[in-house]
């Protein structure tokens, strides 16, 4: 004979280790609020869970989803400051009303990359200002940043911009976009310069970036080299129109 009481008697049996670690990572994902949630509205049950089993790819999308409407609540929160650009550091009309901002750095390759999808935007698009925010989160970057927005201050940013990447040298591209080169390492050298670097690196905290490029399109933030239809898509989803 049995020894197990009644089944309508029993404790709750255990749960299970494929429960524990998905509200795990609901914890992880969303915060403990979020797992608690999780765990108690039913949409812990063993069917989600086997469905979110077969479907592992799931968990990264909602990961995804969620830091892009976190990061969107963010934007909002600044306000327009980080569509207003360093004076010269545009591309495109600096007067056009649809923003595309971009984090760049010019030793990340996905940057390099991504000027093609950035220069095809403009040229489709004689109302689209591309505002350009240094970054410059790789070693050896600081000087190159710093003489990008020199040659902003000289209205030559464009040009120093695309040689730098065709180059990998800042003083070739510096020549080869024409600037006064003794202004030039003032400037580079400035307060003025020092500060936009500083306020680029909060601008992208704030934003939860975490590396280059990074981007604005329209109302939504967007990481990575993420290429020219996803950026052409969030532009026309959400125009931003300049201050």
């Amino acid at each position: 004979m049995s020894s197990l009481p009644p089944a309508s008697d029993r404790a709750p049996a255990p749960r299970t280790l494929t429960a524990t670690v998905l509200t795990a990572l609901m914890a992880l994902l969303f915060g403990f609020l979020g797992a608690a949630l999780w765990s108690y509205s039913g949409l812990g049950d063993r069917h989600t869970r086997a469905y979110l089993l077969a479907n592992p790819d799931l968990l990264p999308q909602m990961a995804q989803a969620f830091e892009e409407q976190e990061s969107a609540k963010r934007l909002t929160q600044m306000g327009g400051a980080v569509r207003e650009p360093f004076p010269g550091v545009v591309l495109g009309n600096p007067n056009g009303s649809t923003v595309l901002v971009e984090f760049t750095d010019y030793n990340c390759p996905y940057c390099e990359a991504s000027l093609k999808d950035v220069k095809r935007l403009v040229a489709e698009d004689p109302d689209l200002k591309v505002v350009i925010r240094e970054w410059p989160i790789f070693e050896g970057s600081d000087v190159a940043s710093r003489m990008a927005l020199a040659a902003g201050l000289q209205g030559k940013y464009r040009a120093f911009h695309e040689a730098m990447f065709a180059t990998g040298d800042v003083d070739a591209a510096a020549r080869a976009a024409g600037l006064d080169m003794a202004r030039a390492r003032r400037d580079a050298a400035s307060d003025a310069v020092s500060t936009e670097i500083a306020r680029n690196l909060d601008f992208a905290q704030s934003l939860g970036f975490n590396g280059t490029p990074a981007w604005i399109a329209g109302d939504a933030p967007i990481g990575g080299a993420v290429g020219y239809e996803k950026l052409k898509a969030a532009l026309q989803a959400a125009p931003q129109k300049a201050g």
